[in-house]
């Protein structure tokens, strides 16, 4: 199955972007075509004692602010301010996912845009930021693993140098496998 095809099923399978659930945060799992796969673009957030993910493989996005309008803005907003993409702009919007539950903040519910990048803008990451990395999907599959703590041990994607774990890994769990049930 091609990945057009791939693209035309998947957004048949996620909710529409009008039907925009209640959450206190975005996320945007953007995704770039290749021949075969495609991959999704991981961000890294630099250490920080006041961010409760420091350090931590990420996906572009944020915390909902007052004056944006819906969630989407939250994340469009959100993305180009830390990586200078924009949303609106040679991209496509595919869907929703369900919301998910912070585990470190169960109070906050984030709710994972799936986008589509149509052409590649060069990305400039912010402060919040400290390097980036656009990961096929397939690679993520084959590199399922865990990651030891010392509060714990936890499933986690051990991509080179990357571990993707937590609410990352959780989204990108779902959407692998709502990708596995397309065929």
């Amino acid at each position: 199955m091609s990945c057009v095809d791939n693209i035309r099923k998947l957004s048949n399978r996620l909710k529409p972007t009008s039907e925009e659930q209640d959450a206190d945060a975005a996320v945007a799992l953007l995704l770039k075509p290749t021949d075969r796969d495609l991959q999704v673009l991981i961000v890294k957030r630099i250490e920080s004692p006041t961010d409760p993910w420091s350090g931590q493989m990420a996906l572009p996005g944020g915390k909902r602010d007052s004056k944006d309008r819906n969630l989407k803005q939250t994340v469009t907003r959100e993305t180009l301010e830390e990586t200078n993409i924009n949303l609106l702009g040679h991209c496509r919007f595919l869907g929703l996912m369900e919301t998910l539950r912070s585990t470190l903040k169960p109070e906050m519910k984030i709710l994972p845009f799936v986008v589509l990048l149509e052409a590649e803008p060069p990305i400039r990451l912010n402060e919040e930021l400290k390097d980036f990395a656009w990961i096929p999907l397939e690679e993520l599959v084959k590199h399922r693993g865990t990651v030891e703590f010392s509060y714990g041990e936890f499933p986690a994607y051990l991509v080179g140098n990357s571990v993707i774990w937590g609410l990352t890994y959780r989204i990108l769990e779902r959407f692998i496998h709502i990708l596995e049930c397309l065929h």
